[in-house]
């Protein structure tokens, strides 16, 4: 069965129950019941080894009161879920020392909800997950193409479209940041993980023995607040092999003050995408020093983010053009970026990105810490010939980056690429929105031509004015109709 049509039927399930209400709550739905999946499939690789105890009781794990296509249904199972699986689950007894899957297990269903109320139609889509095996190659790859289906979902589910990123993004950001084994990698605004998956996949490349491969569970950090991205992100990464994925369920500008961040707190990348155009609660600014306090959350996230990197750091943000150009805090957080920070480049994506969740511009801006801005190179996205703009069915794709790719080593001034020394940046007011001074606009082309192409119009509105004048001085010489 083809991932299309198994989510399909699933989805066709869910709607006949009268719980469940959009495509926000199927799609939580879906995914705690393919978190406990996954992780009693990942347990029975660890039960090779002598010594696992599963961290969760007997009765709750999957094995036992799923597996069975013919076991509990109807009230019945439906009682088991509400009244043992989810209070044993978010109240799992854990002590300082205990199986740290346990913690994981535990933080999940801390924000899980059951939203089906048909034992009888949650036994069906049980018995559709319970069908694959995550320990089969094939089905692990079909996961890929699930939670890539999940994404697709996502942005039809009103506002939870913001867990998104093109893949093609986060591959092209990971590529360029170049992140090394035993460094450590942060995205603080995780979503659903994407730049940490591509970071571990990129990170994966260069293990060359099992130390090498145990090392990849401590390089990878997340923090995300909301509840149905985080589950994501952690099923997503406990398939990629990271047995205790580190991704806090938590809001990474409120969880403690910037100054409380010391050396040890320090990573050596960080790539992500923070939310923007969005207002923090009242509060959490005060957590920040008062010349970056705001409410908008991209300007909070920018700070924080230069602050967390430790000298010789590599950073990766996605910013709105709103974030280059504009003032206030705005342009000190961008005063500060350039002083602690060498912004080497930075690649203006055309619209349609992140369509259908933003048409807003965005840019991707990659520095390094430690040393200040001498002077940043910009890059022009170009659009692929016939396209006005990236769409849901049209979106970006990793093969059209080669055109930076090739450019970044040695890089050279063309139709797409300028540099912007730090002295004109200055004189600007630290305004970052550099337009392309290399591309011919269709507004300032060849004069010869624009004077041809005016001197047609003019001929075109005289003969179309001419040919308006004969026709009312026509129907003015015509005699009166009578009746």
């Amino acid at each position: 069965m083809s991932i299309s049509t198994l989510i399909k039927s699933i989805q066709d399930i869910m709607r006949q129950d009268a719980g469940v209400d959009g495509d926000a709550q199927r799609i939580s739905q879906l995914v705690w019941m393919l978190f406990l999946k996954i992780f009693d499939d990942k347990e029975q690789e660890y039960e090779i080894g002598p010594h696992y105890v599963s961290p969760i009781p007997a009765r709750l794990r999957w094995r036992n009161w799923a597996a069975d296509d013919e076991g509990m249904t109807g009230d019945e199972l439906l009682a088991f879920i509400n009244n043992e699986l989810f209070p044993g689950l978010k109240e799992l007894a854990l002590a300082p020392g205990d199986d740290p899957r346990g913690f994981v297990v535990r933080d999940v269903f801390a924000d899980a909800y059951n939203y089906m109320k048909s034992g009888t139609l949650l036994r069906q889509v049980i018995n559709k997950i319970a069908g694959i095996d995550f320990n089969a190659l094939e089905d692990r790859h079909l996961f890929g193409d699930l939670y890539e289906k999940i994404l697709r979902d996502l942005q039809s589910a009103g506002n939870a479209g913001e867990y998104y990123t093109p893949r093609a993004v986060t591959q092209f950001m990971v590529d360029m940041t170049d992140p090394q084994l035993g460094q450590v990698v942060l995205d603080p605004a995780c979503g659903t993980g994407g730049f940490l998956v591509c970071a571990l996949e990129h990170l994966k490349r260069q293990a060359r023995t099992p130390a090498d491969l145990a090392k990849l569970g401590l390089a990878i950090r997340g923090v995300e607040k909301k509840p149905l991205p985080h589950l994501l992100c952690i099923t997503n990464l406990i398939l990629h092999d990271i047995e205790t994925p580190q991704i806090d369920r938590d809001n990474a500008l409120a969880r403690r003050p910037y100054r409380s961040y010391g050396d040890a707190d320090r990573v050596d990348a960080i790539l992500t995408n923070p939310p923007f155009g969005g207002m923090e609660e009242p509060g959490v600014e005060s957590n920040f020093p008062a010349q970056f306090q705001t409410k908008e959350t991209a300007d909070l996230f920018l700070a924080l983010i230069v602050h967390l990197l430790r000298d010789g750091g590599q950073g990766a943000i996605v910013l709105p053009d709103g974030s280059l150009f504009g003032e206030g805090v705005k342009t000190r957080l961008k005063e500060h970026l350039l002083e602690r920070c060498n912004l080497h480049t930075v690649v203006r994506l055309p619209n349609g990105v992140f369509a259908p969740y933003t048409d807003i511009n965005t840019n991707l801006l990659f520095f390094t810490k430690g040393e200040p801005t001498r002077e940043v190179w910009y890059f022009e996205h170009p659009l692929p010939t016939g396209y006005k703009k990236y769409t849901k069915t049209r979106p970006i794709r990793i093969e059209e980056f080669d055109g930076e790719k090739a450019w970044w080593p040695d890089r050279q001034e063309n139709v797409y690429a300028w540099r912007v020394p730090i002295a004109d940046i200055k004189a600007r007011g630290y305004n970052l929105d550099i337009k392309n001074p290399n591309s011919v606009d269709a507004a300032h082309g060849d004069p010869v031509k624009l004077l041809a192409d005016y001197r047609r119009l003019e001929a075109e509105i005289a003969a179309a004015r001419a040919a308006l004048k004969a026709e009312l001085l026509a129907a003015l010489e015509r005699p009166p109709h009578v009746p």
